[in-house]
């Protein structure tokens, strides 16, 4: 009997010693977010379809930097979208795609994205032309582009479905270990969900942790009144955002040569409007604009002071300066806006997502 249980005992032993180290059991375990402190920080919609789980978002941030997601197996979602950069690409103006092929628009920053589906009831919430409406659908987008990733989504699915490690990862955060471009796109917009920034130096003033300084205040005036005119588009301060989730034709051209919100809708007011984006993490983030015309921040806030041009669909809080030229600041509010906007730069979110 002893030696019955002796090598029953051994057998369950190899047994476990062969066990794969990764447990690939689905696990719905819920992924906690964790929000800033400070007013204006609500809770975004989650689909009810994709719930954040653990499995789901680590799933996620695993696919968003697999080079295995371009079709030459050269490029992933992190190459355009960098971590030290805010997830912007690096003080590049257009992105390259695979073979070297280059876009017309600068890569978006990736943070605070989801509070678009509550901000923004249009249905057109994601990229610069509100061409997606869901973080989903936003995800398919680079990924079958021909000039940027280009996959074939057959030949996408197969290549994960062949590795040994993926299938496992799909089965943990799915309950399926059967790859599909839906599951991969899922995956991506939980991880997505998570890029969070609030913890600027503006954020650790409001929560009374530093002090502002003169500058920092003075162009938080001047942001937030009509001096500035940015609280327009960019939102008050009642908003931790520092966007409208919203599209504008702010000036760039007389005549659009990227027409912007207009591609998608259809509607000749929407020519030359284009989403806004959060001035948060500028520090990061440059160059500036759609097409990231604006290789400095000061540049920036020169074309807001006297450089913005006239056309049909100009924004009309912008048009409203046309006849005194613009805004008019002088050098020393210049520098008072600029370090107010500097002062929103979040390290912290850098830092913890390399």
């Amino acid at each position: 009997m002893n030696k019955i249980r002796v090598c029953i005992l051994l057998f369950a032993m190899a047994c476990k010693k062969d066990m794969p180290v990764e447990f690939s059991a689905y696990d719905p375990t819920p992924f906690q977010l964790n929000m800033p402190n400070g007013r204006g920080w609500s809770q975004f919609p989650i689909p009810p379809e994709n719930p954040l789980t653990i499995a789901g978002v680590n799933l996620g941030k695993q696919l968003f930097e697999e080079k295995m997601l371009s079709a030459d197996n050269s490029l992933s979602c992190k190459s355009c979208h960098q971590p030290e950069f805010a997830f912007s690409d690096g003080g590049k103006q257009f992105s390259e795609g695979i073979n070297g092929q280059k876009g017309r628009r600068n890569a978006p920053a990736l943070f605070n994205l989801a509070w678009a589906d509550l901000y923004n009831s249009s249905g057109h919430r994601y990229f610069w032309d509100g061409g997606k409406g869901s973080l989903e659908q936003q995800a398919v987008g680079p990924i079958i582009d021909p000039i940027e990733m280009a996959s074939d989504v057959k030949q996408l699915v197969q290549k994960l479905q062949n590795s040994s490690t993926y299938p496992k990862l799909f089965k943990k955060a799915f309950g399926t270990d059967s790859i599909t471009l839906s599951l991969i796109v899922k995956a991506l917009a939980q991880y997505e969900r998570t890029l969070i920034s609030g913890n600027a130096p503006y954020d650790k003033a409001e929560r009374r942790e530093r002090q502002r300084t003169l500058s920092e205040y003075n162009g938080m005036i001047i942001f937030s009144t009509e001096k500035g005119d940015c609280f327009h588009c960019h939102g008050n301060l009642s908003s931790p955002f520092f966007t409208d989730f919203n599209f504008h034709n702010n000036g760039l051209d007389e005549t659009p040569i990227d027409s912007g919100l207009f591609r998608v809708t259809g509607i000749p007011a929407d020519k030359g409007k284009f989403k806004t984006p959060s001035l948060r993490n500028l520090v990061f983030t440059a160059p500036y604009m759609h097409d990231g015309r604006f290789k400095t921040l000061w540049e920036v806030i020169e074309f807001y002071n006297s450089g913005f041009k006239n056309s049909p669909t100009l924004d009309p809080f912008i048009s409203k300066n046309l006849a005194k030229g613009g805004l008019n600041l002088t050098p020393v509010e210049k520098i008072d806006l600029y370090n107010f906007l500097v002062s929103l730069s979040d390290t912290d979110f850098v830092t913890k997502n390399r």
